[in-house]
């Protein structure tokens, strides 16, 4: 099945949780946002969010540094 992540196309090998995406994609949930079908999800709806054909999911790593100001 196909998904659009980040705006380009990638492949599964079927319906999966977001959480589990992650999981495939080595990213830490902790440390990123997802947006589901331009739904910002809340990290607790991870395991209950269904990612299928079609699809439309972005990810977003939280980056960290600045001088705190």
């Amino acid at each position: 099945m196909r998904i659009t992540l980040n705006g380009e196309p990638h492949d599964l090998a079927g319906p999966l949780s977001v959480t589990a995406l992650l999981g495939q994609l080595q990213i830490d949930p902790r440390r990123v946002a997802v947006e589901h079908n331009r739904i910002v999800l809340k990290r607790g709806s991870f395991d209950a969010t269904l990612v299928a054909e079609g699809d439309e999911v972005e990810i977003v790593n939280f980056v960290g540094g600045g001088d705190g100001n």
